[in-house]
């Protein structure tokens, strides 16, 4: 692992993520800028400490010359924007996968350089975009993907969250701090922080592709850096229209991440603070309530669901789908038996550089006065 020292928050929910399942062990890391830190975090986690590292380049240095039974498989990058590239790099150039938490990288141009490197390595990169691994995400897209809702004509996705409605940047927050730095973000706040996931949720359940978008982009705090709040229209491949809104300064609100689907037929709907239930709307019939581990339930939606019905499943859960699925990749590339990527169901290199794009694109459609912006890279 590189980053997730002890203070840090979602370090510790992908360590608790890639263990839920015992498909991944974590033997090594360089958790922190700081040798000490690092250290510290390594002997809390129990591990041995000639395997803790004061930095990400000594770490891929040290492990690679280790016999191959012996030295590390996949390294999980948890840090701040900026620093998402340069060990995702050297990891690969060195023969390791990597999972990596959202988004991909600082910038559109590193985006497309790591894969490059995913290209010309074979090797597997997986980001985490979480709300892709709940299994009524998965039961949404076997719908759209079976024709259920025919052809999808409407896309509505919204991202509310409330925790930056003050200025905790200025007032010693970590997680704030870095948020809203573009020297550690990048150009997006909250377009890059949670307006990518609303994106890659849109487009994963429909397997369609925004072409254009319309973007408001704003800086409601005082002295804030870069955005808190955006929404958009969107445009997708296939003629449908859709909206998307992602916010961190609407008071109140939590994480209730929204998706809803509108085809010729029917429609569906999903949300974050009832994640283990789906709506699905026919033209022609009463609406049903489907819920997770139940018998009639997709392929796909059974996969990613490890209790009985009515005992709910969350966000740790939906992390360890992910994880679980890279380690299906991760362990068939070592057996010289990988399939197509699409197979394994998890957000890869291709949704980061999207990811990215569309971080790009939002904030020149949010500066600009021309309507639309076509998504490019």
């Amino acid at each position: 692992m590189v980053g997730g020292s002890l203070d840090a928050f979602i370090g510790e929910v992908h360590r608790k993520a890639a263990a839920l399942d015992s498909a991944f062990e974590l033997v090594c890391g360089a958790f922190s800028s700081s040798p000490e830190k690092s250290k510290a975090t390594g002997e809390a986690l129990g591990l041995n400490p000639n395997r803790v590292y004061g930095s990400y380049k000594e770490m891929i240095e040290a492990e690679v010359k280790l016999p191959e039974n012996e030295r590390i498989q996949a390294v999980s990058i948890v840090t701040p924007n900026h620093v998402h590239f340069d060990p995702a790099k050297l990891s690969l150039e060195n023969g390791f996968h990597v999972i990596i938490d959202k988004p991909l990288a600082f910038s559109l141009d590193e985006a497309i350089q790591l894969k490059e490197i995913v290209d010309h390595t074979g090797l597997i990169l997986a980001v985490t975009h979480t709300y892709t691994g709940y299994p009524m995400i998965k039961e949404a897209k076997h719908f759209v993907d079976s024709g259920k809702l025919g052809d999808v004509r409407k896309i509505y996705v919204e991202y509310p969250q409330g925790w930056l409605s003050t200025p905790l940047e200025q007032e010693g927050n970590k997680q704030a701090s870095w948020r809203t730095d573009p020297t550690k973000s990048g150009e997006g706040g909250a377009v890059g922080d949670i307006g990518t996931h609303a994106a890659n949720l849109a487009e994963y359940v429909t397997a369609l592709k925004i072409t254009e978008l319309s973007a408001d982009v704003n800086i409601t705090v005082k002295d804030r850096l870069l955005d808190d709040d955006s929404a958009a229209l969107l445009r997708f491949n296939n003629g449908a229209t859709g909206v998307l809104m992602a916010t961190q300064i609407a008071a109140g609100e939590e994480n209730d991440l929204k998706l809803r689907v509108y085809g010729e037929k029917a429609g569906l709907e999903w949300t974050h603070s009832d994640p283990n239930t789906l709506m699905y709307k026919p033209l022609d019939g009463p609406s049903q309530r489907l819920r997770a581990g139940t018998g009639y339930l997709s392929e796909a939606a059974t996969l990613n669901t490890r209790t009985p019905a009515g005992h709910p499943e969350g966000y740790l859960e939906a992390f360890a789908n992910l994880y679980l699925a890279f380690h299906r990749a991760v362990t068939d590339h070592i057996n010289g038996e990988l399939k197509p990527l699409s197979e394994y169901d998890f957000p890869d290199v291709e949704d980061g550089v999207r990811g990215m794009a569309f971080v790009k694109t939002m904030i020149e459609s949010g500066k600009s006065d021309k309507k639309w912006h076509k998504i490019t890279g």
